[in-house]
């Protein structure tokens, strides 16, 4: 048998990884905009040590994998843990069969359109979408450059999956030492895409507002300004939480970029200034975000205590958000 899904198009934002590539692929199937989706919520959300190593970590508090990404939509998403490399591909490809294509967990190093292919092992997500029996051949499609759309053979997507992504030398770093485990997710869209108004947009900002000052810190889970606030003050003073907070930074900047990226989208969509302006503001933080977490992924091989930028980066990180939320709620309340 052979079949390969029509309606899998290629979709990217620069400051994202594979985990939002990978769902934005998959909602672009289903009929709605990924930076719609996917750029409408922000806020924080950290489990202190909850964190892991994958690419495609994102602290989950309130929900599913993609329903935490996505708070103002009606999309949630599963994982699926099958036994063995067998029943994982089974239940990957009946899922394409039936019709809905899926994300699947690979290791890098198995994957021959990827940079780290034989090099550097790693916990990626990308698409399945198709496949050939008789040639043994998977259609996948991974958004993150170099890019790659296209087949594989079922023994190369196998090993993959089925790795058990160690650490070999020094360049496997931070997504690591998790093994892959043939684990899939599936998708699910409970309601058609709310229209990108004024109605729609002056709720998003609100509901991001109230979450980011409604909540604090409550024991190990941090949430909203203060939660972020505590969050930052470990950067300088335990070094060994390095991989934790580089991971987590990952995360927090994505979304930053993505919420940035749609509230210009909605300005010019709608014709309101006031939102691209928004937007410039939101794209501030997440340059603070990015210098932040690139300082971290240094501090591996310097000690932090000889970075003192990154504390006022992280106090320049908060100010910032603080003038955005106060603006934000102006914004929302004249909408």
């Amino acid at each position: 048998m052979r079949l390969v899904l029509s309606g899998i198009r290629s979709w990217r934002h620069d400051l994202t990884h594979c985990l939002h590539t990978t769902f934005g692929v998959l909602l672009g199937f289903h009929g709605l905009d990924p930076l719609h989706v996917l750029g409408s919520g922000w806020g924080f959300a950290y489990r202190m040590g909850d964190v892991r190593r994958e690419e495609y970590y994102f602290p989950c508090l309130d929900g599913s994998l993609l329903a935490s990404l996505a708070p103002h939509h009606q999309v949630a998403s599963r994982w699926h843990q099958p036994s063995d490399a067998i029943q994982g591909w089974a239940q990957v490809r009946a899922a394409v069969a039936a019709g809905q294509p899926v994300a699947v967990a690979a290791d890098n190093f198995h994957l021959p359109f990827r940079p780290a292919f034989g090099d550097v092992h790693t916990n990626h997500l990308m698409t399945v979408y198709g496949f050939d029996d008789e040639a043994a051949l998977v259609w996948v499609a991974d958004p993150v450059p170099p890019a790659f759309n296209g087949p594989i053979t079922v023994g190369e997507l196998t090993a993959a999956r089925d790795s058990g992504n160690p650490i070999r030398h020094d360049r496997d770093m931070f997504f690591t030492a998790n093994p892959i485990a043939n684990r899939w997710i599936t998708v699910e869209v409970a309601a058609a895409q709310p229209a990108l108004d004024v109605g729609f947009v002056r709720e998003v900002l609100l509901a991001n507002v109230s979450g980011f000052l409604d909540r604090g810190e409550s024991g190990q889970t941090l949430r909203g300004l203060e939660g972020l606030r505590q969050f930052l003050s470990l950067v300088p003073d335990e070094p060994e939480r390095v991989d934790e907070i580089f991971i987590v930074a990952g995360a927090i900047l994505a979304i930053t970029g993505l919420h940035a990226d749609f509230l210009a989208d909605a300005g010019r969509r709608l014709g309101l200034v006031s939102l691209v302006e928004l937007g410039r503001m939101v794209d501030r933080v997440a340059h603070h975000w990015t210098a932040l977490r690139i300082g971290v992924a240094n501090a591996r091989s310097t000690p932090l205590a000889d970075l003192p930028l990154l504390r006022e980066r992280g106090r320049r990180l908060l100010a910032d958000q603080e003038a955005v939320l106060d603006s934000m709620a102006r914004v929302g309340g004249r909408l």
